[in-house]
């Protein structure tokens, strides 16, 4: 698991089924669901999440593009947010509140764009984004045999 890798380990060798870690780094997409309501369904909080995190990440970095979708299908864990990219890691995280919820993306953005993947170590993310996490889904283009997250030794 992530958690288990020192922040500078890098692998010596790659296997030929396996790609080699992204030279450049691509665009990032910031997916914020904007029919996220509170629990008891008194006040949608999904464009106010949106507003914030536009204001915080979308204009600062010409790489990162966030966007307002309709739901991310987490209806339990308002506000809702997805970060993801061409060739790397999607995060999905939940239970995020709007400056908490912010300030802890703008840091995780930064931390996915720097790292192979997409793949942020445990330790790096935000409390909230830690507790937040409803799920992390690899590279559609990536998919070894073993599972095996990539730069990982075999178990």
């Amino acid at each position: 698991m992530d958690r288990d890798l020192p922040a500078d380990e890098t692998p010596t060798t790659m296997p030929a089924d396996r790609p080699a870690p992204p030279a450049s780094r691509g665009p990032v997409l910031v997916s914020v669901c904007i029919t996220c309501k509170t629990a008891d369904g008194s006040a949608v909080v999904g464009p106010g999440m949106f507003a914030a995190v536009k204001a915080a990440i979308g204009v600062a970095d010409a790489n990162v593009t966030v966007r307002q979708v309709q739901c991310l299908s987490v209806c339990k864990r308002p506000a809702t947010v997805a970060v993801s990219s061409p060739d790397g890691y999607t995060f999905l995280f939940g239970d995020l509140e709007t400056e908490s919820g912010t300030a802890a993306l703008k840091s995780f953005v930064e931390s996915y764009q720097n790292s192979d993947y997409g793949l942020v170590p445990w330790r790096e993310r935000a409390e909230v984004l830690r507790k937040g996490m409803v799920a992390r889904v690899p590279p559609a283009r990536w998919s070894p045999d073993d599972g095996r997250a990539p730069g990982s030794a075999p178990k």
